[in-house]
């Protein structure tokens, strides 16, 4: 199979998964209604992670862009999150109907999204998906736009975008874990990318660190003791 054709079954799933879930949004029973919602928000996710790395650094562009394959864990956190709602909709269907939790969720999705995404646009070809183990020509250190705010916006947003997924849902046990295990991972990537950054760029980052934080709740990244 050919690359362009493997992009264009993943994009039509895509595809596919964003219109049941307006068609759950909209046509299904009530309780329904917020799995469709949640559907339109992963499906929209992963499409614009492929998008915003074709416009903005093509030469990285992949299968993997879509990071619908981004881990083991991953997919397990995501099918948790599917049986907690068909069991709690099953016995609790009023549960699913708080929309206002649910509503909270969707602004956590749009902000994060939105965090996200400009974080992506502003950084263009610095930005991978994968952390970098080697200086590449051209590779620059970004405190611009909203690296002004945080050092880590991309993560900040996919941060508040995963537990508003749940929020989106009504899933309280996998709001909880979400959060812990979302907290978590970035604690680690982000210890892992600072030591490499400190690496890259020296001093320059070290200043940068004193300015300005993660952005992250209770993370300080990879400190160096001088």
């Amino acid at each position: 199979m050919s690359n362009v054709a493997a992009v264009a079954i993943r994009a039509a799933f895509i595809g596919f998964i964003f219109s049941v879930g307006l068609f759950l949004a909209d046509l299904a029973p009530p309780s329904y209604h917020v799995f469709g919602w949640y559907m339109c928000f992963m499906s929209f996710f992963h499409y614009s992670e492929f998008l915003m790395i074709a416009l903005t650094n093509p030469r990285t562009l992949s299968l993997d862009s879509f990071i619908l394959n981004h881990s083991i864990e991953y997919g397990v956190a995501a099918f948790a999150s599917w049986v907690e709602f068909f069991i709690e909709r099953w016995i609790f269907p009023d549960l699913k109907e708080l929309t206002t939790v649910s509503l909270v969720g969707v602004l956590l999705c749009v902000g994060g999204e939105l965090l996200r995404k400009l974080a992506m646009f502003t950084a263009k070809t610095n930005f991978n998906h994968i952390v970098q183990s080697v200086h590449e020509e051209g590779h620059q250190l970004v405190t611009h736009g909203v690296y002004k705010y945080c050092r880590h916006p991309s993560y900040v947003g996919w941060f508040y975008w995963s537990i508003g997924t749940q929020l989106i849902l009504v899933n309280p046990v996998c709001t909880v874990a979400y959060t812990v295990a979302s907290w978590r991972f970035f604690h680690d990537r982000v210890f892992i990318e600072e030591n490499t950054l400190l690496h890259f760029f020296g001093d320059d980052y070290y200043q940068y660190q004193k300015r300005v934080s993660t952005g992250l709740p209770f993370i300080q990244g990879y400190k160096v003791e001088l």
